[in-house]
């Protein structure tokens, strides 16, 4: 839950999942562990050889369910337009299905420079080095590991399901309590422009 609020969504979507195949999921404690790979979460409640049959369904239900329900968190538009007008790139690497991550931009108007799905944890250092990230930003202890491995800087927002104290002992470099705290930061880190020649 960094640029988006995906539980009401995913709520739906498990929901309707456990009314599809009978198997019950506890979509309330369910949007509690948000982060990890969809797997991990439907081990749970599915037997081990039904679970990639469950994730194959819950992805395509995903978009009829999970999209129009999810709304943007605080801050988020604000977070990516600093970074532009930082002459940055917004680049979204997320362990969500990359098709289904693009749907949620796409429908609440956040545009970035680039998505890459299905990467969790130290997974995402391969795509934070590929697109050249000095800075990941993340509400999991599982995104701090990604961007430690990638040498990136590591700024954790408290809106997920880590509190502050679990994302600093990982080894959070930033921890905000939300994205609107993001552009004063950002301003705040980046080197001052060098004045111009008279």
């Amino acid at each position: 839950m960094t640029l988006i609020d995906s539980r009401p969504g995913i709520h739906a979507c498990y929901v309707a999942l456990s009314e599809r195949t009978g198997t019950f999921v506890d979509a309330d404690l369910a949007v509690t562990r948000l982060g990890p790979p969809l797997e991990t979460e439907l081990a749970f409640w599915f037997p081990e050889e039904r679970v990639a049959e469950a994730a194959d369904l819950y992805r395509a239900m995903y978009p009829e369910y999970a999209i129009a329900p999810t709304p943007a968190m605080s801050g988020a538009r604000e977070a990516v337009d600093a970074v532009r007008a930082a002459g940055g790139r917004a680049v979204v690497v997320t362990a969500k299905y990359e098709p289904n991550a693009k749907l949620h931009l796409a429908h609440l108007g956040i545009d970035a420079d680039a998505v890459i799905g299905g990467l969790w944890a130290e997974a995402k250092a391969r795509a934070l080095r590929e697109q050249g990230a000095t800075v990941y930003v993340g509400d999991h202890v599982g995104d701090v590991l990604g961007a430690r491995r990638a040498g990136a800087l590591s700024v954790a927002v408290a809106t997920g399901p880590c509190p502050p104290g679990e994302l600093r002992e990982a080894g959070a470099d930033v921890v905000l309590a939300d994205l609107a705290e993001f552009p004063s930061w950002l301003a705040g880190y980046l080197p001052e422009p060098a004045p111009e020649a008279a």
